[in-house]
Formats: structure tokens, sequence, C-alpha cells
């Protein structure tokens, strides 16, 4: 039986778990192996530097947050417009309760890749592209003149309101933290990227 395999995934199992439980500070090569149960220079045979195993663990987060989006955007019965707003939501949801794993699928140094090889596969950051591509698909079925642009900016906004939600500014600037607050936000947003909702 082949061991190979299923060490490289243990020490991402590991690493999905650390980075869950205490952040993305937590990730250090010598504690995952150690909860991983094996030598500490284990994960250089898998991972030639620390930067290649974070984005292993960070291309799951991706995997993960994909699998909500998909889920969140494929009932038929909604129209475009609600897609983009469950979307959204799930994306801003997603970063909230996963806030360390968010913070490391968003870390420059990973998403770049730079000096990867050809056989480590594709960058970080051309995961997060099937989603920005279901968005731009949907954003065109909404008649949006610049479906592209107005995705990106509609999901740099979305990304703004999960970083200031989390750090407390927006529920410190709405006078607290309603319990629908980042509903109505997301709600807004869509609203000012694809303009009012039809009557």
């Amino acid at each position: 039986m082949d061991q190979e395999g299923p060490l490289r995934e243990r020490l991402i199992d590991v690493g999905v778990e650390l980075v869950m439980s205490e952040g993305a500070g937590a990730l250090g090569l010598r504690e995952i192996a150690r909860r991983a149960g094996v030598s500490h220079g284990a994960p250089r045979r898998y991972f030639p530097t620390h930067q290649s195993l974070l984005s292993a663990i960070a291309r799951r987060g991706f995997e993960d947050l994909g699998v909500c989006i998909a889920a969140s955007a494929g009932a038929p019965e909604l129209s475009p417009r609600e897609r983009v707003r469950t979307i959204g939501c799930a994306y801003v949801g997603y970063a909230l309760e996963h806030a360390g794993m968010f913070a490391l699928m968003f870390r420059h140094d990973l998403l770049d890749s730079t000096g990867r090889g050809p056989s480590e596969g594709p960058r970080l950051r051309e995961s997060t592209l099937p989603m920005f591509d279901l968005l731009v698909t949907l954003v065109r079925r909404c008649g949006a003149a610049e479906p592209s642009v107005t995705a990106a900016a509609l999901w740099a906004n979305l990304h703004g309101i999960a970083q200031l939600w989390r750090w407390g500014s927006l529920p410190l600037a709405l006078g607290g933290a309603p319990v629908d607050g980042v509903e109505r936000l997301v709600g807004a947003a869509v609203d000012a990227h694809l303009g009012p909702e039809p009557v």
C-alpha cells in the first residue's frame, strides 16, 4: 500500500484542523509534524517549502468555500439576482465562520505562488476563478453592462464586508450587531452594484 499519498493528505488535514481551531499563526511546520505524529523533517518530503504546505491547506479552504457557494447558488427556483445574494451571504458567512482559514486563503504570498514548478499544478489564485466565473455569469443574467467589472466590484465589496464585520468596525458603525446585519449589508451591496431590484 502506498503510504506517500496518505501521509501528504494527513499533513494537510492536520493543517486544516489547526488553522480552523487556532488560526493561521499556528501553522508552523514543526507543530503540524508533531500533531501528525511524524518527525519535524517529514513534511519537507512532500512540501519543499513552508509556503507550499500553507498553499495546500489554503486550497482545501477554497474547495470548501466552493462547495458552500455551489450549494447556496444551486436552487433552480431562485432568480439570478437572488442567487447572487445567496452567494454573497455564503461568502461572507464562510469568512466569518472560518476566519483563520479565510485569512490564509487570501494571503498574497500564497495566492501569487511565485517560483512554483509546473508539476505543482495551478497557482492558488486560480482557485478563485470558478467562483468568480459563476458570479460573472449570474451578474450577466441580471443585465449588467459590464458583467466582469461589476462582479469584481461586488466581490471586493463582499470581501470588505467580511473583513470589516470580523474586525468589529461594521457592527460598531451600525450601532451594535443586529441579527440580520450581514444579510442586510450583502443585500445593499448587491443592490448597489446591480441597481434597484425590478418591481
